[in-house]
């Protein structure tokens, strides 16, 4: 078992009216010492806008904003900007989001230069109803978890009668670098977690997307393989990169008498083809079991999305119970060593 250090609550909400009802998930990325935070901040009706702090390392704020550095402006994100990640390419953040109208849920992006501009390119994830994926995915070409037909479908959409309803598309996260000169980038359809990989985004158009969801088997990169995480999993952390491969923090979730329960957990990506899973951890690498991960505005929550390497220190930020910001800290050489023992018998 990896040892892991939890370092309590490190941001909680205020009074202000933008975070005064919850800050969690943020999207994390280190700068020589210092560490910027960008989180979910939620104010009253659940409506949610990007928050921002510095933290002059792993643990100490330094510096916190007193209003948000990203707001909704667009149709496609009017009841709210979610769950955001960051990563540095070359030399463009790129922050991915969960943009919410009130009914659809979808990933999007936006890119900076200076951690402080955030210039918006709108939703990359394909943008289809039910009825579409539905069609597509049932195909002769991919046969799939039958999950997806439960978790995809518009039962639990409360819509207007003339907005269109689409299928869920969230956790996008890019990792940090091309690899053989291309973008990828993880997302999430329930049950499972899919892969991306294209010269550049605007590749990513409606065509692009049904072709790649008549194939979507073949686009899994993780899907549920362990009692902890048997309900579905999702996208946590952007992957870090180690000489053993890509390291990807992820979230499992398994269903208990008191609700679902959602848990850090830990695998291992091909370098070179990161469709590929090497290795998985066969336990969470951590579950809720402080207060303020048990309770909260959702209880049982650990939600990992953000990390920063000192050293061999691993220190992974995640939102505790859907209501505040909290961090523990591994050995990356463990871990990577624990991983070790648990490869692909497959592979």
């Amino acid at each position: 078992m990896i040892e892991v250090t939890k370092h309590e609550i490190i941001l909680q909400k205020t009074v202000l009216d933008f975070e005064s009802e919850g800050i969690l998930n943020p999207a994390v990325i280190r700068e020589g010492n210092d560490v910027h935070l960008f989180y979910r901040a939620v104010a009253k009706n659940n409506y949610s806008t990007i928050g921002y702090c510095r933290l002059s390392d792993a643990l100490t704020v330094k510096e916190r904003l007193n209003k948000p550095i990203i707001v909704p402006q667009f149709d496609y994100e009017s009841q709210g900007i979610e769950d955001p990640r960051i990563v540095k390419i070359e030399e463009v953040y790129y922050l991915t989001y969960t943009a919410y109208d009130g009914v659809n849920a979808l990933g999007a992006l936006a890119t900076s230069e200076d951690l402080k501009y955030f210039e918006k390119h709108g939703i990359i994830v394909p943008q289809l109803n039910y009825d579409e994926f539905n069609h597509l995915t049932t195909s002769e070409n991919s046969v799939i978890n039958v999950k997806y037909t439960r978790f995809n479908n518009n039962n639990h959409a409360q819509a207007r009668s003339n907005q269109n309803i689409l299928v869920w598309d969230k956790n996008v996260i890019f990792f940090p670098r091309k690899i053989n000169n291309k973008l990828y980038f993880l997302h999430c359809i329930k049950p499972d977690i899919q892969i991306v990989g294209v010269n550049n985004l605007q590749e990513l158009t409606k065509e692009f997307w049904k072709e790649y969801l008549t194939h979507l088997k073949g686009n899994i990169v993780l899907a549920s393989k362990y009692e902890h995480e048997v309900s579905y999993i999702g996208g946590g952390c952007p992957p870090i990169e180690t000489a053993d491969g890509w390291l990807v923090i992820y979230h499992g979730v398994y269903d208990t008498t008191e609700g679902y329960v959602y848990c850090a957990c830990a695998a291992l990506l091909n370098l070179e083809n990161p469709k590929q899973e090497i290795a998985r951890l066969p336990y969470p690498l951590f579950k809720p079991d402080r207060e303020w991960e048990l309770n909260g505005e959702v209880n049982n929550v650990c939600f990992p999305t953000g990390t920063a390497l000192f050293g061999d220190t691993l220190y992974i930020y995640y939102g505790a119970a859907d209501e505040c910001i909290a961090c523990a800290s591994i050995s990356l050489s463990a871990l990577l060593a624990e991983l070790s023992l648990n490869i692909n018998k497959n592979e």
